[in-house]
């Protein structure tokens, strides 16, 4: 075969992989559909529609549904993508928190689990188990097709590997694809974990879903931000953009891991408000006793309860993720900022100062223009998110699932 010919092949390949996965987003996005129906919405003949979809129904993607009513009366088989019979593994690392799940192709949850929590002395300990988990979870359900992890950020994805995990330095040493990227016998996905949050806000989320403007605005044992413009997640060149943890807001403020001062992150992630209530006496008695994530949970179930002290400290958080938001506002403009993991339990009074402090700071027809509120996602977004990146992969690539001709 000649180079013009291999090249004429490539292309063949190319556009038939791309009207593949052009009829398995219509059938996710659409429901049933008759193959009419999809010629007509993506433009392709009845005889292209005929056999593409004859291909995916031999290989097992897609299935008929039973008769359906056509145009003029005219009985039609329908065609479904049947979204509850596909299975993933989804994976958290978060600094001390790792959460496991299995999800369906919508992000709804199946199973989900903690497992122990992990120090920079376990981490070697907790990536072993992870092996261990997800094999024993591809031996129990053989629907699953893919596992997918999210990773705290700023993630390196061509090399693999976390630049810097603050408080837990320990994770830099770990390089995702080497361990997991091709340790299973289904595809290994690997995505930061604050882009995740954004992806499960923008498949899984009907209050936010199909929105091509959105920020994912994650604060909880790091500080993240995913950010989608115009249908797509901004990377940046090696993966690290949109590190809004690492943005300083007071240039001789708090030393962090990452050389910089004054970061984000040391003000309001978990690890820093444990710090505060430790270093500060704050109102949760033995703090130092509790993990990151714990004492969190306590400050806000006392700033419910109306504690002074308690109500003072979540609204000094939410003047911090306020200056955050800014930033997102000035940088980014979205439409959308979501607010999401376990600072976002923190709830109303947290999201009250936070607009407060962005409407005192911002340009006002930004501000206007702009939403800021909590994730109402059932399942933490992140972990959720990952279902979103393995799900992202199979409607785009089917055969990287599937043997297609």
């Amino acid at each position: 075969m000649n180079s013009s010919q291999a090249n004429t092949t490539a292309t063949q390949a190319t556009v038939a992989e791309s009207n593949r996965s052009r009829i398995m987003q219509h059938l996710y996005h659409n429901g049933i559909s008759s193959r009419a129906q999809i010629a007509k919405a993506l433009g392709l003949t009845p005889a292209a529609i005929s056999k593409i979809t004859a291909q995916l129904i031999e290989a097992g993607a897609i299935e008929e549904s039973g008769d359906m009513e056509g145009a003029k009366n005219r009985r039609s088989i329908g065609l479904r993508l049947d979204t509850a019979r596909f299975h993933i593994i989804g994976v958290k690392f978060a600094r001390s928190l790792v959460q496991v799940g299995v999800f369906d192709l919508c992000g709804n949850t199946l199973a989900l689990e903690d497992l122990p929590p992990v120090t920079n002395e376990t981490i070697g300990d907790a990536v072993r188990l992870m092996h261990r988990r997800i094999e024993s979870m591809l031996d129990e359900d053989s629907s699953i097709i893919a596992v997918a992890m999210a990773v705290p950020g700023p993630y390196m994805r061509d090399e693999g590997r976390t630049a810097v995990v603050s408080s837990m330095l320990g994770w830099r040493d770990v390089n995702f694809i080497e361990e997991f990227g091709h340790a299973f016998r289904v595809p290994v996905f690997i995505e930061q974990d604050a882009r995740a949050g954004a992806l499960a806000h923008y498949l899984f989320d009907p209050e936010s879903h199909g929105e091509d403007e959105l920020s994912y605005f994650l604060v909880g044992e790091g500080v993240g931000l995913g950010v989608i413009e115009r249908e797509r997640i901004v990377n940046g060149a090696l993966g690290a953009a949109t590190e809004i943890g690492h943005v300083s807001i007071d240039v001789n403020g708090r030393p962090c891991d990452c050389g910089n001062r004054g970061c984000l992150e040391r003000y309001c992630s978990t690890p820093a408000i444990h710090e505060m209530l430790i270093d500060e006496g704050g109102p949760v008695p033995g703090a130092e006793h509790l993990s990151h994530a714990e004492a969190a949970r306590a400050l806000f179930a006392l700033a419910r309860q109306g504690v002074a002290q308690a109500v003072e400290m979540v609204r000094l958080i939410g003047r911090y993720i306020g200056f955050g938001c800014v930033n997102i506002f000035n940088t980014f403009n979205p439409r959308l900022i979501i607010i999401g993991d376990i600072v976002s339990e923190a709830g109303t009074l947290l999201l009250d100062e936070v607009k407060a402090t962005v409407r005192s700071r911002s340009i006002r027809e930004i501000y206007d223009s702009t939403e800021i509120r909590l994730s109402a996602m059932p399942t933490d977004a992140t972990v959720c998110g990952t279902a979103a990146v393995a799900a992202t992969q199979f409607l785009d690539h089917p055969s990287m699932f599937f043997e297609l001709g």
